[in-house]
């Protein structure tokens, strides 16, 4: 007979985990004892709770494998919210451990007992807490078999210490099953035909994906769909990587920060193929000015989404590989040349603006990164300017080489989420390019990566600001810039020393190309703090309440003073 905090490690190998993420406390001490025994378990000791939860969140966007993370009870529980939330909005598998008091304690406020399943009911798939030991094999093995069907999540075991002591000789279910949960839906044959019937018959149509295609592993489906029927594509920022950007059918991201003719080309089109996209607020816009004009099939794994924020004219349930094999059978084999150079018009009217200035600008810092890191890096980015220069400057040919926080917009992603991709990905080039505010917020991950020898290669771009709410406050406010000077009185270089980091300085434009490469070059986690212009911001973009094709542009890149455009 083995102990709970034994059979928890037996379960985990043999849902293939090999890494966690963690950080010990007086109700993890079993488990870590019994790890400390275990030479197949690698455990990574963060330096804070919220890191682990994004460093298996990183380790899962980047390998398809669902991440691990683990901590003991009360705060350590609680500091995982930020990073369990960031899964739950972007569909990420993740299954949190959070070790918990007593269960003759739970209810009577003992020390460091906190309510995990009620704090995430709403940010989970699905939790659970485990008061019996000979319940606690089953409960992971379907734990893992949520996390990693349907429309993936993040799912949460709360396990009581005296449930970690106890002893069970009951043994690891071979295969699990939840009453009215289907792990596949069939997709319905009859809408199928519809759909092939819509987008053979439109002159204008355009294909919508989104980070279900990514995490359906469909991107070689999607690009064969495209092909077929000569369908330009744009995607969101969950769906970077899933056409190359250098294919003629790829015309960008669309929506808030997106290119203009990708906006356009949505607005104009006759037929409009969602898949695995969710119609978030930041893609359209107001809702009534989005792809105004065209018949929408929306194709999702989660029924719940479809019709939820857009109505549409023909919903398809499945998962995205299966249906776009079938889909593309059906459809004809068409040439859409017209179509293409319109959009093309539209993208030569109005680019992606790269601007020529004294100071370092978005295009040339992704450029000179691209160069320095070679072939096919993973990127992870934070949220604000560094997360839309990235997304729309840097050029990503695969999915799952570019991951972020998009639903939730979680600052102080990009440092953990890259420390989890490098470790799930050995050999591979990893980078997280962040903002100067969205860095310090953990910055203390730079220790862990010092202690393993983790070569996360972090660029910081430093503009002394919260750029993404100082451009706000530049467009909409009048430049009444509150709360967002941080200052330039941190010394990143130093700081990265005193964790045992190597770091660079770049504070002219002609130093940037040498600092990259040389950064790649050093073994080991590097930190480059690159100085930019505060004012240097992300454009064009769509005005909150205003519809996708009514973006303001930068000021100088357009003579009518970077109003809104149509």
């Amino acid at each position: 007979m083995k102990n709970g905090a034994q059979i928890l490690l037996e379960c985990l190998k043999r849902e293939g985990v090999d890494t966690i993420f963690g950080y010990p406390g007086a109700k993890t001490l079993l488990v870590h004892d019994a790890l400390y025994e275990d030479p197949e378990l690698r455990h990574i000791l963060v330096r804070h709770e919220q890191g682990a939860a994004h460093a298996a969140d990183g380790y899962a966007r980047t390998t398809g494998r669902v991440g691990v993370c683990l901590t003991t009870s009360g705060p350590g529980a609680t500091n995982l919210v930020t990073g369990i939330a960031t899964a739950h909005m972007d569909s990420i598998p993740l299954v949190a451990l959070t070790c918990q008091v007593a269960t003759a304690d739970i209810g009577s406020d003992a020390f460091q007992e906190a309510d995990m399943t009620g704090i995430t009911r709403p940010i989970t798939k699905h939790n659970y807490l485990v008061t019996d030991v000979n319940d606690l094999a089953r409960t992971v093995r379907e734990a893992f078999y949520l996390a990693r069907t349907r429309r993936p999540g993040p799912i949460l075991i709360d396990l009581p210490s005296d449930v970690l002591a106890a002893k069970s000789a009951a043994a690891i279910p071979d295969h699990v099953a939840r009453h009215g949960y289907r792990e596949r839906t069939q997709v319905n044959a009859r809408q199928l035909a519809k759909a092939a019937e819509i987008i053979n018959r439109a002159e204008r149509p355009i294909i919508y994906a989104g980070g279900g295609v990514t995490l359906g592993g469909a991107a070689p489906e999607l690009r064969a769909l495209a092909a077929k029927g000569d369908i330009p594509v744009t995607h969101t920022l969950m769906a970077i990587g899933v056409m190359d950007a250098a294919s003629p059918l790829s015309i960008g991201m669309l929506g808030m920060y997106g290119a203009w003719h990708a906006n356009r080309a949505v607005h104009d089109c006759d037929c409009l193929v969602a898949i695995g996209a969710r119609f978030d607020d930041r893609v359209t816009g107001r809702l009534d000015g989005f792809a105004p004009n065209a018949r929408i099939i929306h194709i999702d794994i989660d029924p719940s989404t479809i019709r939820k924020v857009k109505n549409v004219a023909l919903p398809i349930v499945g998962d995205a590989r299966e249906t776009m094999v079938l889909l593309t059978d059906l459809v004809e084999v068409r040439e859409r040349s017209a179509w293409r150079e319109r959009i093309a018009a539209w993208e030569a009217a109005a680019p992606l603006p790269r601007p020529e200035r004294a100071h370092l600008v978005p295009h040339e810092i992704m450029a000179s990164l691209a160069s320095a890191c070679g072939t096919a890096p993973i990127v992870a980015s934070d949220v604000g300017l560094s997360q839309m220069w990235t997304a729309n400057y840097f050029g990503f040919s695969s999915p799952r080489r570019f991951i972020t926080s998009g639903g939730l917009g979680t600052m102080g992603y990009a440092l953990p989420a890259a420390m989890g991709a490098a470790l799930g990905n050995p050999g591979e080039t990893v980078v997280a390019v962040t903002g100067d505010g969205a860095f310090q917020m953990n910055v203390q991950e730079l220790a862990t990566c010092a202690y393993y020898g983790i070569p996360v290669k972090t660029i910081v771009l430093n503009n002394g600001k919260l750029g993404m709410v100082r451009q706000f406050q530049n467009v909409f406010l009048d430049r009444r810039y509150a709360a967002t000077d941080l200052g330039k009185h941190v010394d990143f270089c130093m700081v990265a020393r005193g964790f045992g980091v190597e770091a660079l300085r770049v504070t002219r434009k002609e130093e940037l190309p040498e600092a990259l490469c040389r950064a790649m070059e050093i073994p080991g986690p590097v930190v480059v703090d690159v100085e930019i212009d505060p004012d240097c911001y992300s454009f064009p973009m769509v005005p909150p309440g205003k519809n996708s094709v009514e973006m303001i542009f930068a000021p100088e890149e357009w003579p009518d003073g970077g109003r809104s455009a149509s």
